[in-house]
């Protein structure tokens, strides 16, 4: 290739670079921006939150993991309750933002029979998530999640995947990606309210 050419061809690199640095920084703006949109949209008009029907309602699987204080907790442990069961990461930014909506959905319904359990999928375990859960005043249980209970719900793809799960301990709903605390609340109150 005659060097002129050669040279041509370099002189195109920075500027593609270039081009590929602010199309990221715009792609990572706008998700951030639709995130907090979201959050403000009514969902009010929006038919019943359940992604599954009843003919799809299946149990939950049971685990046995440990909280950031390395006491061991199961989901049966909790049985008779609505469950809101959130599979999530601190370096997660749609996780990070469904947080306050359930510190605030669980001040309000703890006492009327609801559990928030957060499984954390964090690689460095309780030394990310602790300083993290305290920054935040996370109230509710916080797990240290592992391989087999991912396995266990089907293989989480994705986060944040909440899974909703009914007094009986059967799941009733899978979301996948950030959901505004106004469809659990509404999850919460349907369940709440099942004989």
């Amino acid at each position: 290739m005659p060097r002129k050419e050669q040279k041509k061809k370099s002189n195109y690199l920075p500027i593609i670079g270039l081009l590929l640095l602010i199309l990221a920084v715009g792609y990572l703006g706008y998700t951030s921006k639709r995130a907090n949109e979201l959050k403000d949209e009514n969902y009010s008009t929006i038919t019943p939150a359940f992604a599954t029907m009843p003919s799809d309602v299946k149990p939950a699987p049971d685990f046995d993991l440990p909280d950031v204080n390395g006491k061991r907790v199961k989901l049966s442990n909790f049985k008779g309750k609505v469950i809101i069961l959130d599979f999530w990461a601190t370096w997660c930014p749609p996780c990070r933002a469904e947080i306050p909506g359930f510190i605030e959905l669980y001040k309000k319904y703890k006492d009327k029979g609801v559990e928030i359990i957060g499984i954390s999928l964090d690689e460095g375990g309780v030394k990310d998530v602790l300083p993290f859960m305290k920054e935040f005043g996370i109230n509710y249980t916080i797990l240290i999640g592992n391989y087999k209970v991912t396995q266990d719900y089907g293989g989480i793809r994705g986060i944040p995947t909440t899974f909703v799960i009914d007094k009986k301990g059967n799941i009733r709903a899978k979301y996948v990606g950030y959901r505004p605390k106004e469809v659990f609340e509404r999850d919460i109150i349907m369940l709440l309210n099942e004989k």
